[in-house]
């Protein structure tokens, strides 16, 4: 059994190690030299004004958080289509009632102002 994953636990060993290896190389080798000019925050060549952070509303996030969960719905979506004709009519319900259930979350969200930007 464990023998088919070790494939897959040479690659990840090997990316941890290259990784890790490219950090230890950049701190050894990197430049260590700070001055006052490359300290400075650089905006476009123009000089920064105003403070570097800006609180972002809850509201941004809310809908982030929301464009991610209803895209997540392409992945499931796709693949069926792809293969539709062998899932037969089963694989229709299916769909179909996923597709409710994220219709609902959807109704849900919009009706509790979750899309209104204002």
């Amino acid at each position: 059994m464990i023998e088919h994953y070790l494939p897959l636990f040479v690659i990840l060993g090997l990316a941890v190690f290259v990784g890790v290896l490219v950090v230890v190389l950049g701190t050894i080798f990197g430049p260590k030299r700070p001055t006052e000019r490359k300290s400075s925050p650089y905006e476009s060549g123009m000089v920064p004004y105003g403070p570097g952070r800006r609180r972002m509303s809850v509201r941004y996030y809310l809908v982030a958080v929301l464009f991610i969960l209803f895209d997540i719905e392409v992945i499931f979506v796709l693949p069926w289509a792809v293969t539709f004709r062998d899932l037969g009519m089963p694989g229709l319900w299916l769909m179909i009632v996923f597709l409710l259930v994220l219709e609902v979350a959807y109704v849900y969200a919009w009706k509790k102002g979750a899309l209104e930007w204002e």
